[in-house]
């Protein structure tokens, strides 16, 4: 029985500062423009590992959130191609730096979203999916679940809301080792405007869909090897879990904001895999 908190709530209302920012000694590197993650901050995230047998062993590919002791939440556009068998793929829990230890848990069951277009690609929207793994993680003060928002819930314009992940540091500059993870604060941009924005280096006319969100500002983004990530919003002192990242125009643009699938856009076909309940 998964243990989430459903909150009833119109919107998230303005940033709850948990985290300081960057003070000295506190060196800016990437996700973009993000920082090393304190202990137990981000106990849901999770890298999402395929096996390279060039390098012989599990390689991060993306991340991914904890809903339940047995299932992942990451994006469509991650478990491609669309044939690919589960036994190819397998998480790691509870792990600040990659490959600090290598005892994955393996996933049993993809299941993508039925309206995720592979030719598309995250582009066409739909980019989410759910893994169930092959048994369910113990949960510690290391692992354990974030919370998902009803489909009611508005993000604002402007919020503040972090995103987590190993991916990038700037357009095709990958994580030094040691590979900590990195988190950063980034602004929700509203539709429109995001619209706009795009609509200068994609063919199509509406390239934000309704199930999507933005979020980013230059300098501060998520980047490639972060897809299937969560995009976390405060309230009250509780993480929300309002994105999952799937696409963009390079990292850390100062026009072109990261683009999420847009959870409360999910939580009815989340619902339908997952047994959800509402309470703590």
């Amino acid at each position: 029985m998964l243990w989430l908190l459903f909150l009833t709530l119109p919107g998230l209302g303005s940033s709850v500062p948990v985290t300081p920012g960057p003070g000295p000694g506190r060196e800016l590197v990437g996700i973009v423009g993000g920082c090393d993650v304190s202990a137990r901050r981000y106990p849901w995230q999770v890298s999402l590992r395929f096996y390279n047998s060039k390098r012989r062993q599990w390689v991060h590919q993306c991340g991914g959130s904890l809903i339940h002791p047995q299932w992942v939440l990451t994006a469509a556009h991650c478990m491609e191609p669309e044939n690919m068998t589960p036994s190819k793929a397998g998480v790691q829990v509870g792990q600040l730096r990659l490959y600090d230890h290598r005892k994955l848990t393996m996933v049993k069951q993809v299941i993508r979203h039925p309206k995720f277009n592979s030719s598309q690609g995250a582009k066409g929207g739909a980019d989410i999916a759910l893994l169930r793994l092959e048994a369910p993680v113990t949960l510690s003060a290391d692992v354990n679940l974030v919370l998902l928002p009803p489909a009611s819930l508005r993000v604002p314009e402007r919020k503040m809301c972090w995103v987590t992940g190993w991916g990038n540091i700037n357009y095709k500059s990958p994580l030094p080792p040691p590979y900590h993870l990195q988190e950063v604060e980034v602004p929700i941009v509203g539709k429109e405007v995001c619209n706009q924005r795009y609509q200068k280096v994609e063919k199509n006319p509406r390239p934000i869909k309704e199930d999507m969100l933005c979020a980013g500002s230059e300098g501060r983004d998520s980047c490639q090897g972060d897809s299937g990530g969560p995009l976390v919003c405060s309230w009250n002192c509780t993480w929300v879990q309002v994105g999952v990242v799937s696409w963009g125009h390079q990292c850390g643009l100062r026009d072109f904001p990261g683009v999420y699938a847009r959870v409360t856009s999910y939580m009815s076909w989340i619902s339908q895999h997952v047994r959800l309940s509402p309470g703590s």
